[in-house]
């Protein structure tokens, strides 16, 4: 069924030169003798073989005669081909000759070329001329047209002089653009003639310009009062834009420059309505920051800004393109010269009411409802996109400033002569003739914690409208005038001791004063914020003030005992139980004193003393010790509280 050695020995060069050849070969009897098979194999089917063979070799025949003819075209068109490819490189070298002795004459007549030059400066100057002769009519009228567009201009008809003035550009350009292009190079005295005719236009377009602006700088009025007016304006400044783009990228962008090209009119707008706005209301005088003054014009900004806004938000968003973006750029113009103004006022050397005054209105009026948070502006208006009014840096700055202005103005001198009146009015009651005063609890009190606490209550509660930081700025120049204070009721407390010294029964009720003082300072130890936030040298004074009141407290016990103390060794003692029995009488009239005091200070208080630099108290304490009823009493004192 498949070839045979010999004839696999016999396969042809090509045969081995092709081997997708063989390839189909293989698969065209592969496929040939797999339909024989199917065909041929019942015995009655050989009978049909003679016609499939006669079929079969038509086909071959058929197909055979497709592939001469197709060949046979395409020899043919390689044969055209070829006979084109001859008869154009003929016609190539034919080109060549012909080329070649056109170069020669044209060499020969180079000379005769030289002579033609006067002509062509001739058919310049007519082209020239007859530009000119085309023109003479609109020529004519320029000067015409000139005074006409003034006095439109002069009656508010910003459009129809806008018109006549593009008409006369649009001349002068067309001139000039046939000026550059009939020569290379136009005459400097030409482009100067050209110039000097259109002279007045220059000026006319400055006067344009003039009264637009000013049509621009009083665009929040107009709007409400003839937007027809400003919304000329806005057209002639995108017709200026439209042309200053049909010339910069149009086909005559790189011939010659257009006199007076760009004009940039659109930025120019821009610029106009940001200086009327800082020229409106941020151009207060130092004079108007004082005092009132820098309240009022606080108010005044916040409500002309909102107002305009509104007019923005309402008319004026209508009577621009939409690319104008008119409400986002007149937002960011007054916040941009709002935060400029600011910085220049907080610059400049102001109390503390001012400088209170303006972070308030900074942190809290600007982005309230009241003001940029309006909802006639919202959801319009977001300056939160915008960044901060003030920087936080400034903020800080202003908050230190404010500190340190209130320490050393009228209030921070207030505050502190305050404080010495009241020490002085305690000390002078240190002396009267009554007990202090006590509470529905029975503990002894005075005055002194809620006067001194009011008056710091007040500045911190002030600093607390601005924010937490100047808060705790102002509270830890609070904490500081009153350590300092507790330093002067330290040193009172000495010159209270001294008199006392003097003379014992004065003041009257000493021992009541210092328990009252006791109270006092725990009052004040309570009264702060947190006690985490108490600085440790403000824990200090207090924890000292506690202190030196608990020692001058046991020193007046020690100097009432010590009379006893000297008669236990003696008959006296021995004889009977009356000197301790006044001993006990004495320790209980103290026990009954410190029952007015709120918390147990003396248990810890006393115990620390005995250890102390009295010569009299190690041998109190020993006697207390080896009493064991007299040391009961004794213990009285520090255990009341237990």
């Amino acid at each position: 069924m498949g070839m045979s050695a010999e004839q696999e020995d016999s396969r042809s060069p090509r045969d081995e030169e092709w081997p997708e050849a063989e390839k189909a070969e293989k698969l065209a009897r592969g496929a040939a003798l797999k339909w024989a098979s199917g065909v041929f194999y019942r015995p009655d089917k050989l009978e049909g073989l003679g016609h499939y063979r006669s079929r079969e070799a038509q086909r071959n025949s058929s197909i055979q005669s497709r592939l001469k003819s197709t060949v046979q075209s395409h020899l043919e068109g390689v044969s055209s081909g070829l006979e084109q490819l001859r008869s154009a490189a003929g016609d190539v070298r034919s080109v060549r000759r012909d080329l070649c002795a056109v170069r020669w004459h044209l060499l020969g007549s180079a000379e005769g070329f030289q002579s033609l030059a006067p002509l062509r400066a001739v058919v310049t100057e007519h082209a020239q001329l007859a530009s000119v002769v085309r023109a003479l009519p609109q020529l004519s009228s320029v000067h015409e047209l000139l005074a006409q567009s003034l006095r439109l201009l002069h009656g508010q008809q910003l459009l129809e002089a806008h018109a006549g003035l593009m008409a006369l550009e649009r001349l002068r350009d067309d001139i000039s653009s046939q000026l550059h292009g009939s020569s290379s190079l136009p005459s400097d005295q030409a482009l100067d003639v050209v110039e000097s005719f259109f002279g007045g236009l220059q000026e006319l377009s400055e006067a344009l310009a003039q009264q637009l602006w000013r049509v621009v700088g009083g665009s929040v009025r107009l709007v409400r009062e003839d937007p027809a007016l400003f919304v000329s304006a806005v057209r002639i400044i995108e017709r200026e834009e439209s042309v200053d783009d049909a010339l910069l990228l149009g086909p005559r962008a790189h011939r010659f420059p257009a006199p007076g090209r760009p004009k940039a009119w659109r930025q120019r707008f821009y610029q106009v309505m940001q200086e009327t706005i800082a020229a409106s209301h941020f151009k207060a005088s130092h004079v108007d920051m004082k005092g009132p003054g820098l309240s009022r014009h606080l108010a005044v900004l916040q409500s002309d800004i909102l107002a305009e806004l509104r007019v923005v938000k309402d008319l004026m968003v209508q009577c621009c393109p939409p690319h104008y973006d008119i409400l986002s750029i007149c937002t960011r113009m007054y916040h941009r010269g709002l935060s400029d103004h600011l910085q220049d006022i907080l610059s400049r050397d102001l109390d503390k009411q001012e400088i209170f005054m303006l972070l308030s209105w900074v942190l809290h009026v600007y982005q309230s409802p009241e003001m940029m948070g309006h909802p006639d502006l919202l959801p319009e208006v977001d300056v939160s996109t915008l960044g901060p009014l003030v920087s936080p840096e400034v903020v800080e700055q202003m908050e230190r400033k404010y500190v340190g202005k209130v320490k050393v103005s009228e209030l921070g001198r207030i505050v502190t002569e305050w404080m010495r009146r009241t020490l002085e009015v305690e000390f002078k009651e240190w002396f009267r003739e009554e007990e202090p005063e006590m509470d529905h609890l029975g503990f002894f009190q005075s005055a002194l914690p809620v006067i001194v606490m009011q008056m710091l209550d007040e500045n911190i509660r002030v600093a607390s409208l601005v924010t937490d930081s100047l808060q705790q700025k102002v509270y830890a120049m609070a904490m500081d005038e009153l350590e300092a204070f507790l330093i002067r009721l330290r040193e009172a407390l000495g010159e209270c001791r001294k008199e006392h010294q003097k003379d014992r029964s004065t003041p009257k009720h000493y021992i009541s004063y210092l328990l009252a003082l006791l109270n006092n300072n725990m009052a004040l130890s309570a009264s702060l914020a947190k006690p985490a936030e108490i600085p440790s040298s403000l824990k200090t004074a207090l924890d000292r003030t506690q202190k030196k009141a608990c020692r001058l407290l046991l020193e007046e016990l020690l100097l009432d005992l010590q009379p006893l103390y000297v008669q236990l060794p003696s008959r006296k003692w021995l004889s009977g139980a009356q000197l301790v029995n006044s001993m006990c009488e004495v320790i209980d009239k103290y026990m009954r004193d410190f029952f007015h005091v709120r918390k147990p200070v003396f248990t810890v208080r006393l115990l620390q003393r005995r250890r102390g630099p009295l010569r009299v108290e190690p041998f109190v304490w020993s006697w207390c010790d080896w009493l064991p009823w007299g040391g009961g009493a004794c213990c009285a004192l520090g255990g009341a509280w237990c």
